[in-house]
Formats: C-alpha cells, structure tokens, sequence
C-alpha cells in the first residue's frame, strides 16, 4: 500500500488537528464536534467505507468457499455497521426525527441510539477495538520481528502488515496524551475521544482495504 495513505495522510491529518486546537477557541471547536460537525462525519465517512469493503470482501470470499475467512468478514462487516449506524444514531443525524418518549427515557442523550442506553454497547465494544488496533496494529509487529514463534502461523491470512503500526501508535497515542493532559490539568484536545475515534476508524478501513487486496 502507497505510503500516502498509512503514514503522510494520518500524520497531516494530526498536525492539522493540533492546528486548529491551537487557533481556535473553543466555541468554535465545540461546534466543529457537534453531531453534524465535520469530526463526526468523516467518522461516519470512514467506517462506513469500511463497511462496505468488508461486505464487498465478504461477497468475493463467499465465491470461494472459504468459511474460516467468510465467518472473519462477516464479522467485521457486522461491526462496522453496526458502528457506522450508531455514529448517526440510525439516520436521526442527517433527518433530524423526533426521538420516541420510551426511548428517550432510556437513552442518556434522548438519540435513537443504542450505545447511549448502557456501557456494554459503548464503552466495552470501543474498548475491544482499541484492544484490537493496540493488538494487530503494535503488538503483533514486536512479536513478528523479535519473537515470531510466539505468533500463530496459521492466522498469518488476517494479521495487518507492520507498517499499519504508525496509524495505531497515533490512535493510541491520542487516547495516552489526552489522558496525561487531563491528569496534568490541561486541555490538549477539545473532544479528544473523537480525534481517537477517527485513528481507529481509519485503521479499520485500511486493514479492510489490505485485506481485500491480499484475497485478491
């Protein structure tokens, strides 16, 4: 994959970030979180893709009767729509519809989405793709270059290429520094969950597309 999309993309991306963080105030940034605000729809943009090469993945790899890989796509295009429709809580974002009273008596947000009506479907499904990203993206690189026996030879067919290791260390790396600057009682990031979320999109997306190229 062309080094345009792994490494100078992500990291303009960043440096653009910590431009805006330092321009401009933070009336301005907040509006730019919003629910219709240019982070949330790349969001959306981003794994909404990935959702589609994994499904166009899914169909390829059917042809060929493969059940192990099938049932990995399958997986993984269940995901990242299921994320992708909760980023726009359904399509409420964009058609602006009412939210039922039952329903917002549940939902923390009064949205027509289900990862603000209880932690198991938000704050544990984003933990397990972090742990993922932190997995495929960093860990398994080390154990590939300095203990690659200790790294299953027969699930060589889904492991991330090592360079994908620069867009999970900035994933990660976001969510680290966000914390320290929060302890040290200071503001890095405006919504710095957000600025993570779009990493990990990001790398979904390109896994995905890796993925696909390699079956092909």
């Amino acid at each position: 994959m062309n080094k345009l999309w792994w490494f100078w993309l992500p990291a303009g991306f960043l440096g653009f970030q910590a431009v805006i963080e330092t321009v401009l105030s933070p009336a301005v940034l907040s509006r730019l979180h919003t629910e219709n605000g240019p982070h949330e729809l790349i969001e959306f943009a981003l794994i909404a893709a990935a959702c589609a090469v994994a499904f166009l993945t899914l169909f390829r790899v059917g042809k060929k009767k493969n059940k192990w890989m099938t049932a990995w796509l399958g997986l993984a295009a269940f995901c990242c729509f299921y994320v992708a429709g909760e980023e726009i809580s359904w399509g409420q974002h964009f058609m602006a519809w009412s939210t039922p009273e039952l329903w917002s008596a549940v939902n923390d947000q009064q949205e027509t989405n289900l990862h603000n009506t209880t932690s198991w479907l938000d704050q544990k499904p984003r933990l397990l793709l972090e742990l993922g990203v932190l997995t495929g993206g960093l860990i398994l690189p080390l154990l590939m270059k300095y203990r690659p026996a200790l790294v299953p030879a027969r699930f060589a067919a889904i492991y991330p290429p090592p360079y994908f290791a620069f867009v999970a260390l900035l994933a990660l790396g976001v969510k680290l520094a966000d914390i320290i600057a929060d302890l040290a009682g200071i503001r890095l990031f405006e919504r710095g969950s957000e600025v993570e979320e779009l990493y990990l999109y990001y790398f979904v997306l390109l896994y995905l597309l890796d993925l696909r190229r390699r079956i092909q």
